[in-house]
Parts: structure tokens; sequence; C-alpha cells
């Protein structure tokens, strides 16, 4: 957690706004996971 986002666990959970931010930017590295897999995989199915 420290490493990741620059917080530790209590912080994390004693903090709203520090917990929406870490869980938004979470969601967006999710997404461009996903995405990059996706893009992986039409690659090798051609």
């Amino acid at each position: 957690m420290q490493q990741s986002h620059g917080m530790g666990y209590a912080e994390y959970g004693r903090k709203l706004d520090k917990r929406i931010v870490v869980e938004k930017r979470r969601q967006q590295e999710y997404e461009q996971c996903k995405h990059i897999v996706a893009e992986i995989d039409s690659h090798f199915h051609k």
C-alpha cells in the first residue's frame, strides 16, 4: 500500500477522501489492463 499509493493502511482506513483517490486509481488501472489484454488477445486470434 505504501509503495503503490504513498500511504499506509491506517491512513487509508481513516481518511475517506484518500480512500476514494486510491479506489479511483485502482479502477483506472484495472480498465487500462482490460484494454491491453483485449488488444493482445485480438492480435493472437488473427
